[in-house]
């Protein structure tokens, strides 16, 4: 079920003036109806069609046609490997008809047929990443054809996230109507996506399906933001260019839960499939880099929308058939001390660690919502909001591996530590959760769970008396020789603007309800 949406503002050119025209979009997620503004991904669709026929297949999916880019080189490596179209999916177990789809563009393998399709072609799960996102045909904008002034320029341009990561994504806020964006106007949400009051972790209700939906290859090209190799070639993925151009040390392509469903209730219920963090990576990256270019050009003011075609094909930004979203789990920890004062951890993230985020102060923990290996038996062992975090407190407090997949291991969460006395003080009430729901980043239109934990002061001194200062993704931010902060209204005005907008936005609401959350 998903609740009805109205009122999402859609920004149109009309005589070099910007307006603002209505799309009301029905319960039916299939009935949209679009007052006064065509649907662009139709339209564009279309038009590619019509040019680049040959190359492009074409398939009828929710929403109007749906423009794949045939996978002509994942062809030839399919052949080149002694294999008919039959006889690769009678190795793989899928049916005929699907590998003929996945060569059209029509749709993408689903994330846990690619260990198997990569083994059977004898390649690596990069390599397959490069042969499933062949190049795309030029938009028509203006980019260098040099690869070094390629490169840098798209450096520069990905270079204006860090500090001004906020600035940007509130000013791509304003591209949406006030009903689509939460309070204060820092990050959008979708309808009873964000609930008006914190409820404890365990009443929310997560359902895993066997089968995700593909998801529509995208009808727009790519080349606006993306820059060249070294061969001159146009980079297959944003995230094979941050990996060669970038270089940050925690990069790795993951299984993630894919959310496919959000049903407000109560009680909140969100319903997931899988994906991989590159696939999430590379869409939500696209659109935050089309954004930055866009408003550099602009002069620091938002952007038109024919500047932003990525983002003018997305008319629904809650709408989850149209792209791979995972939503992350960003828990406020409070230290709560009633005669000492209560205090909270922020995190700054170091650039040259992370992919995204960089120089901006998150709450703490915070990380993809997935499984802790690439094992099968975790796809549902580790199907938990609870789990997850868990998780996150085990490596950014105190400093432990970070469960990154390589390793085949099974947690026993009631049995090993940190995770049995994490269960424990859970059980015995000194460990509180709450979840708020959901706000969506405006900048990629990544959508984050905003969780709190209340943790009382012993117990959370007995947790954390081995809490590092730095992990493998930054370092703590503190407050007069700790490594903690006052929980108070002036400490969360001063750090506001180190502050991402969900982050800021999740620790307002939680000072707003500090006396529920607290008693």
């Amino acid at each position: 079920m998903r609740a009805a949406c109205q009122g999402i503002l859609v920004k149109c050119e009309m005589n070099n003036r910007v307006s603002f025209t209505h799309s009301v979009y029905d319960s039916d997620r299939d009935n949209r109806v679009a007052l006064g503004y065509r649907h662009p991904a139709k339209r564009i669709g279309a038009i590619a069609w019509n040019v680049t026929r040959s190359t492009w297949g074409v398939s009828r999916g929710e929403g109007g046609w749906v423009v794949g880019v045939r996978r002509e080189a994942f062809t030839r490596k399919r052949e080149s490997a002694g294999f008919t179209q039959e006889s690769f999916a009678a190795a793989l177990g899928v049916e005929f008809s699907t590998v003929g789809r996945w060569e059209r563009g029509d749709v993408t393998p689903a994330p846990h047929r690619r260990g198997r399709i990569a083994s059977v072609l004898g390649i690596t799960l990069d390599e397959l990443d490069d042969l499933l996102t062949p190049p795309r045909p030029s938009t028509g904008m203006s980019v260098p054809a040099d690869p070094e002034a390629s490169q840098a320029e798209w450096l520069r341009v990905r270079d204006q996230g860090g500090a001004r990561g906020r600035e940007l994504s509130e000013l791509a806020a304003w591209l949406y109507d006030e009903h689509a964006r939460g309070p204060g106007g820092h990050v959008l949400t979708g309808p009873g996506w964000l609930l008006d009051t914190p409820v404890p972790l365990d009443e929310v209700r997560i359902e895993l399906v066997d089968d995700t939906p593909p998801v529509p290859d995208l009808s727009v090209p790519l080349d606006h933001v993306l820059p060249l190799t070294s061969r001159g070639e146009r980079y297959s993925s944003y995230s094979r260019a941050v990996r060669d151009l970038v270089r940050p040390r925690l990069m790795e392509n993951r299984i993630s839960y894919r959310l496919l469903d959000v049903d407000p209730g109560p009680p909140l219920t969100m319903r997931f499939g899988t994906t991989t963090f590159f696939e999430v990576f590379d869409r939500k990256q696209y659109l935050a880099h089309e954004f930055k270019g866009a408003a550099l050009r602009a002069g620091g003011q938002v952007p038109a929308l024919a500047a932003l075609p990525l983002r003018a094909a997305i008319v629904d930004p809650f709408d989850l058939t149209g792209r791979p979203v995972s939503p992350s789990i960003s828990t406020l920890t409070i230290r709560r001390d009633p005669i000492g004062g209560h205090r909270f951890t922020m995190h700054q993230r170091d650039p040259k660690a992370v992919a995204t985020g960089g120089g901006m102060c998150t709450v703490m923990p915070a990380g993809e919502f997935q499984p802790s290996t690439m094992a099968p038996a975790t796809l549902r062992h580790d199907f938990s909001l609870w789990r997850n975090i868990m998780r996150e407190y085990s490596e950014e407090y105190l400093g432990n591996p970070e469960h990154d997949g390589a390793s085949p291991h099974i947690i026993d969460y009631g049995a090993e530590e940190p995770f049995a006395s994490f269960e424990r003080a859970k059980a015995l009430g000194g460990f509180r959760l709450w979840h708020y729901g959901l706000v969506v980043d405006a900048l990629t239109l990544g959508p984050s769970q905003r969780t709190v934990a209340v943790i009382d002061h012993d117990v959370y001194d007995t947790l954390f008396a081995d809490a590092v200062q730095t992990n493998d993704e930054g370092h703590r931010v503190g407050h007069g020789g700790r490594t903690d902060i006052p929980f108070t209204a002036e400490a969360i005005d001063r750090l506001a603007p180190r502050l991402t907008a969900s982050s800021y936005t999740g620790l307002r609401l939680a000072w707003r309800d500090r006396n529920l959350l607290l008693d």
